[in-house]
This record gives C-alpha cells, sequence and structure tokens, in this order.
C-alpha cells in the first residue's frame, strides 16, 4: 500500500470512528457487491457495510464462513475501490486467521472497518469470551503497530441461537448479563463498537445499553422499535445485515415466476 493509499485509509477510518455517536446511530444498509454499495452512497448514506451472507451468495456459498475467507476478502477490496466512502467489512470469526495476518487482510481490501463475531462457526458454539477478548487485544495491537486505525465493531451472538429458535422475545433479559459481560470485555480489549445481534426487545435492549462502556450496533429487525426510539436508548449504530439482500433476492425470485404470466 503506497503512502496516499494509506493516508486515505487512515482517513477514512477517522471518519467511520468519529459516526458513532450514541443517540444519534449511524445507518448502516449492508451492501454485498460494489454495485449495491454505490446505491448505498447514492441514497446518501456516508458509510457503506458489507453483510457476508450477501457476498457469501454471491461466491455461491452459504454464510457463517462457508466461503474461503481469500474470496471474501477480495470481495470486500472490490467494494471498497468503488466507492469513496469509508467500508466497514464483515469479516465473521476472521477466517481462521491470526490477528497480525487478518490485520494485514483488513488493511490490504482497504475496510477502514471490519465485525468480527464470537461464534465458532466450526464447534457451532460460542468462544470463551476470555479467549476471544485477548484474540480482539491481539487484532487490536497488530493494527496500532501498524498504524492502522482499523474501527473495530465486537459482534456478540448470545441472542442468535435462540432468536433463530423461535425463542420468545422474553427470554433475552435473561441473557443480558452474559451479553453485557462479553462485550464490556470486548470493549476493553480494543473493540470500538459491540454488535448485540438479534437483540430486540425493547427492556432488555434498555437494559443492555445502560451497562455498556462503549457505543452499541443494533440489527434493524422487523420486530425492532423504531429507529427514533432506539436513538432515545443511547444506540450509536444500526444495520441491516442480510435482511436487505433477502429481500432483493426474495423480489427478484417473483420477478423471475412472473415472467411468463
Amino acid at each position: 500500500m503506497g503512502a496516499s493509499q494509506a493516508t486515505d485509509l487512515q482517513s477514512r477510518c477517522g471518519l467511520l470512528r468519529s459516526l458513532h455517536k450514541a443517540g444519534a446511530p449511524l445507518l448502516l444498509p449492508n451492501a454485498w457487491d460494489v454495485a449495491t454499495a454505490r446505491a448505498v452512497v447514492a441514497a446518501g448514506f456516508p458509510v457503506v457495510a458489507t453483510t457476508s451472507g450477501g457476498v457469501a451468495g454471491t461466491l455461491g456459498c452459504e454464510d457463517h464462513e462457508g466461503a474461503p475467507g481469500g474470496e471474501m476478502l477480495a470481495a470486500a477490496g472490490r467494494i471498497t475501490r468503488g466507492v469513496e466512502v469509508p467500508v466497514t467489512v464483515d469479516a465473521e470469526a476472521g477466517y481462521g486467521m491470526e490477528p497480525a495476518e487478518l490485520v494485514a487482510a483488513l488493511a490490504g481490501a482497504g475496510a477502514a472497518g471490519c465485525n468480527l463475531e464470537d461464534s465458532d462457526h466450526a464447534a457451532g458454539s460460542l468462544r470463551d469470551p476470555h479467549q476471544h477478548a485477548e484474540w480482539l487485544r491481539a487484532v487490536r495491537q497488530a493494527a496500532t503497530k501498524d498504524g492502522y486505525g482499523l474501527v473495530i465493531n465486537a459482534r456478540v451472538d448470545v441472542f442468535l441461537a435462540p432468536f433463530f429458535a423461535g425463542d420468545p422475545p422474553e427470554i433475552q433479559e435473561e441473557l443480558v448479563p452474559e451479553a453485557v459481560r462479553r462485550a464490556n470485555a470486548y470493549l476493553e480489549a480494543g473493540a470500538d463498537c459491540v454488535y448485540p445481534i438479534a437483540l430486540c426487545e425493547p427492556g432488555a435492549l434498555r437494559h443492555f445499553t445502560s451497562e455498556l462502556r462503549g457505543p452499541v450496533n443494533v440489527i434493524r429487525l422487523p420486530q425492532t422499535t423504531s429507529i427514533a426510539e432506539l436513538a432515545a436508548l443511547g444506540v450509536a449504530r444500526i444495520s441491516w445485515a442480510t435482511l436487505l439482500y433477502r429481500e432483493a433476492m426474495a423480489r427478484f425470485e417473483a420477478d423471475l415466476a412472473s415472467l411468463d404470466e
């Protein structure tokens, strides 16, 4: 990476970090290729976020590290080169890379930020929070050593399995203490923001944000409260994960089905 490219990347990292403001959330409609990223920018959004599920889908693979990390990061690089705004990359659980290797790959892709989740996809479970915090600390240290202002969004997956299992929203309150424990450990390790994906019950979300020592990202699920109410709860970042990709594919499939009518 040349000096001018490094300077530009640092500028994008700084801008992305500055947009994390509790009560005035950064809105991140997730893109999955250059065309959708450019549409996000054309719509007036100041940052592009990728969705691993959407990117993996365009590669013919499944989400949750079903696609090779190199191909996922190559796709991210095409997106960062295709727009003039910061791009935060969904890097899943890091693709089995060592921290320094992952940081170098993200910098090479031009990522101003990244999502890093605490799921162990190979084991089908959550990672030990202490070990994951130390791994995040090593990622931060590797970025700092390289003078790279990477914005780390640490995803907390405590709520994810119960959500997909169809458990009632009321159970989320029971999971808040564990999610808070993990999230604060990740912030202390050097994460800039935490992302309790699938947390949507208003009381549980209020409890979570009240005990956090840093910015909070939430997903805009259909059952999530309004953006204004999320802002009032102190949320700093709102993303759509795979929802827009799924809606786009559903519309495409519906259009295909109607072509012979």
